[in-house]
């Protein structure tokens, strides 16, 4: 009789187990008339379909599965992927039913089993019902045509954030060890109260900004992956490296540095960054950053840190795009270019570079020929200017056709302003005739080379993808900037000139 019960108390236990695991989320939709319906959520930047249900009765759809979904916030899709309305799953929700009314999405939202849904759909509403006050107090005023209408709308919107802080912290309170409470702290900004006066009388910055800084991932938990799973998270790490951390890659480095301590290694958390940071600084919006790039390189790739992150090919490709770029930072010195002129084309003419059909006979032909291709060189380290622009340009190129007369027009103008300037104009082809050709017509007198003997590998050595590429380098060699339009170059010389009257 013993074992029976055992075996009963075994059974009921297997059974509660069972009845547990999986997931099975039933919607109601009124006045919906698809006949498909998605489950998707999100993760960081992206958005992903997690389950479909495939035949949709009267507005009644239901997810189920075996396996547990992950914690996050999920959302429901049309069958034409609209997003119709946002709720929370977790450990406790796995088995939950949500109704609403497709003519009235929000005000008509429910949670029947969730008291997390139902507290979260309520705070929808609240902040639904103040954009809308919002909105109709602006439409108010700009039908009034007040002269100091910016100035009542500006009052209003600010009225307006100070009561949804307030309700956002209520509701972390009141939902605390929640995934709601953790969203919210994720939205809510962390700014400083009782601000002291600074020596002019006005409310310290410095003091706000190290006050915002320091407490801006109050309450973050990176070792938790959930924190991927909703619509903050990943505009919260853009906003802090692209307003918050100071724009220099020296403090993006170190910021990165500690966000990666504070995940572990392995996780999604822990690859998802390393992914954004990576492809984001590879090729940056702000000159110079591409440093942070190259920094991950090193630190994070060639350390075996990215490994699960990216397969082992990947990583190379990575690796060997790094390596490219390290030379070519900002306050380097320019690699070294060796290159022939105009004039000098006929001698390695004569020599049967024009001719060669691979790389073996141009390889045969430079030894054979080494000491005198030596003389023939024009190098970018014998070129004497404090301003030297450094362009890299196809004849065929349609942007180069635009901005090579853009360049030597100012060319000409920083000559008449006795500017020491040059320009090492690069010819990046290998079709003589049709390059003289353009330089004779338009009258290009710059300095006009091309890698004539094949010797420099143009690609690796300035990443020379595509044309035109710029680079602007001091009177040293050193890179000043890179990868520009022409539009920018005069500011920047400008912008040396100070720093030579400086020194």
């Amino acid at each position: 009789m013993k074992k029976f019960l055992m075996s009963f108390v075994f059974f009921v236990c297997l059974q509660f187990a069972q009845a547990q695991t999986g997931h099975e989320i039933k919607i109601n939709l009124k006045n919906c008339k698809d006949t498909i319906a998605y489950l998707a959520f999100y993760q960081f930047d992206k958005l992903y379909i997690s389950d479909t249900c495939k035949k949709v009765v009267n507005g009644n759809i239901v997810f189920k599965g075996k396996k547990k979904l992950d914690k996050g916030v999920y959302f429901l899709l049309s069958q034409d992927k609209g997003n119709y309305f946002d709720f929370i799953i977790d450990d406790q929700s796995q088995k939950q039913q949500i109704t609403t009314d497709k003519s009235s999405l929000v005000e008509n939202l429910k949670a029947i089993n969730s008291k997390q849904n139902e507290n979260f759909f309520n705070y929808i509403r609240f902040v639904s019902d103040k954009n809308k006050e919002f909105n109709s107090f602006k439409k108010a005023i700009k039908e009034e045509k007040k002269s100091d209408s910016t100035k009542l709308i500006a009052n209003e919107l600010k009225v307006l954030n100070e009561v949804i802080l307030q309700n956002d912290l209520n509701y972390i309170t009141q939902n605390k060890g929640t995934y709601l409470s953790e969203i919210l702290n994720l939205k809510t900004e962390k700014i400083a109260k009782d601000v002291p006066k600074a020596s002019n009388g006005r409310p310290d910055s410095i003091y706000s900004y190290t006050y915002y800084k320091k407490h801006f991932w109050d309450g973050v938990n990176f070792e938790d992956d959930a924190m991927l799973n909703n619509p903050f998270f990943a505009n919260k790490i853009k906003q802090y490296f692209n307003t918050t951390v100071v724009q220099h890659p020296d403090s993006i480095c170190a910021e990165i540095d500690r966000m990666m301590l504070k995940t572990k290694q392995g996780t999604k958390m822990n690859m998802l960054l390393l992914a954004y940071f990576t492809q984001t600084y590879e090729i940056p919006k702000i000159m110079g950053m591409d440093k942070v790039f190259v920094y991950m390189v090193n630190n994070y790739f060639k350390t075996g840190k990215a490994k699960g992150v990216y397969d082992d090919s990947v990583i190379k490709i990575i690796i060997n795009r790094g390596d490219v770029l390290a030379p070519l930072q900002l306050g380097k010195t320019a690699p070294e270019l060796y290159m022939i002129d105009i004039p000098g084309h006929d001698k390695i003419a004569k020599m049967g570079f024009d001719t060669a059909k691979t790389s073996d006979e141009i390889t045969k032909i430079y030894y054979a020929n080494k000491d005198e291709i030596e003389k023939t060189y024009v190098t970018l380290s014998s070129i004497k200017a404090d301003y030297l622009i450094l362009l890299f340009w196809d004849v065929d190129c349609g942007h180069c056709q635009k901005e090579v007369p853009k360049i030597l027009e100012l060319y000409h103008d920083l000559l008449k302003e006795n500017k020491a300037v040059q320009v090492f104009g690069v010819y990046t082809q290998n079709e003589f005739d049709k390059y003289k050709k353009y330089i004779v017509d338009n009258k290009v007198d710059w300095i006009n080379v091309y890698d004539g003997v094949h010797i420099n590998n143009l690609k690796d050595k300035y990443d020379v993808v595509t044309t035109p590429v710029i680079y602007i380098l001091d009177k040293n060699k050193v890179i000043k900037a890179k990868g520009i339009g022409s539009e920018s170059i005069r500011s920047i010389i400008t912008q040396m000139e100070k720093e030579y009257s400086k020194k």
